[in-house]
């Protein structure tokens, strides 16, 4: 339990940016989800679209600091190879 009243601010601070970042989080989770259920239900088209989204919502949470620059890239890449790989087979 917080003692100072600037304890007391910071807890309630850090509750608030709890609850941004799990919604964030939430949102690109989402985007990557879509994606990977379109590839494997062969939509590739609504895939392509939906990996655009992806790969926005991904950029903003790695740029308000959500997740890190770098892990935000390695899913981008890996959603990417997932997508050309599977599209390619298909032909």
């Amino acid at each position: 339990m917080p003692n100072t009243k600037a304890a007391k601010k910071f807890m309630r601070v850090t509750a608030k940016k709890t609850a941004l970042n799990r919604t964030k989080k939430k949102a690109f989770r989402d985007a990557v989800k879509k994606v990977l259920d379109l590839v494997k239900a062969e939509k590739f088209d609504e895939a392509k679209k939906a990996f655009v989204v992806a790969q926005k919502t991904l950029d903003k949470a790695a740029k308000k600091g959500v997740i890190k620059k770098n892990a935000a890239a390695r899913k981008k890449s890996r959603l990417s190879k997932k997508l050309k790989a599977s599209s390619k087979k298909n032909k």
